[in-house]
């Protein structure tokens, strides 16, 4: 990746359309850096550290561990990343992109 999209992980869905980079805070847990969506542009979370607990991080790197990922493990994981920072992301983004559970 470019130097200024630096992050752990870098994960690509819906066909390309989504693109999510995370990192892994001192204590070992995941957190959203940067989310971007074709038309609406790259949401950048610089000084936000909303992690997942720390089970949920352990699961996904876990997973990222794997040569196949379970997709359905970790769209739930960062759907529930999403959820916790979904007051930094663009709503109709995430409501276009189905990426968050309903309440």
């Amino acid at each position: 990746m470019p130097a200024p999209r630096k992050a752990d992980y870098y994960l690509g869905c819906l066909d390309g359309s989504v693109f999510i980079d995370l990192n892994l805070s001192d204590d070992n847990r995941i957190y959203l850096r940067r989310i971007s969506f074709d038309g609406y542009g790259c949401c950048s979370l610089n000084d936000v550290v909303n992690c997942l607990s720390i089970e949920d991080s352990l699961r996904f790197i876990k997973e990222f561990k794997k040569e196949t990922l379970d997709d359905r493990a970790i769209a739930s994981l960062v759907k529930e990343l999403i959820k916790i920072n979904k007051d930094h992301i663009w709503a109709d983004a995430i409501e276009e992109y189905d990426l968050m559970e309903k309440e």
